[in-house]
């Protein structure tokens, strides 16, 4: 029988270990600017990858209201890079209504952040111009390197954990 003091060090260990390479993705609501935080979580630095927001499953149906006519309602507010926009091969277009955000990231150390506002309106809802956590319930996210594709979805708690490559 081994002593506790060990197993609870190989416990912890394990648990340390256990999402090597990951990032997780917050949105949060806010008004009139919506916010995505994206973390690296993992041990490893998350480089020539793409990762691709795609709100089409959400319950909302959302959509990006970035220009004055379009598709969204009332207020809009274009794209902006709030924190980490160095962490990218460029800055991505986005086109009024459209449901799908692709990041093209050269590199993003551990620890590291990259955060944008931008304004997110459901199309089903009663309240269009406010999201819940709820209506982005469903939204994917996938992460793609050369190796491979990863995909989560987001909860109900407005947050999503997609695996990145290990180191």
């Amino acid at each position: 029988m081994l002593p506790k003091s060990i197993v609870a060090a190989t416990l912890g260990l394990f648990s340390a270990t256990s999402l090597q390479a990951g990032v997780q993705i917050r949105f949060i609501e806010g008004a009139p600017k919506d916010r995505f935080v994206l973390t690296n979580v993992g041990t490893c630095e998350v480089e020539a990858s793409t990762l691709k927001i795609d709100l089409s499953q959400s319950a909302g149906r959302l959509i990006f209201d970035v220009t004055e006519k379009g598709a969204g309602v009332e207020v809009f507010q274009p794209l902006e890079f709030v924190e980490g926009a160095d962490a990218l091969r460029q800055i991505p277009a986005v086109v009024d209504g459209q449901d799908t955000i692709e990041l093209e990231i050269a590199s993003l150390a551990a620890g590291d952040k990259l955060a944008f506002t931008i304004d997110v309106d459901d199309t089903i809802g009663q309240r269009e111009i406010t999201v819940t956590g709820s209506e982005i319930e469903g939204a994917t996210v996938a992460y793609t390197d050369a190796d491979k594709t990863s995909t989560a979805t987001f909860s109900s708690e407005a947050l999503v954990n997609v695996t990145t490559k290990d180191c």
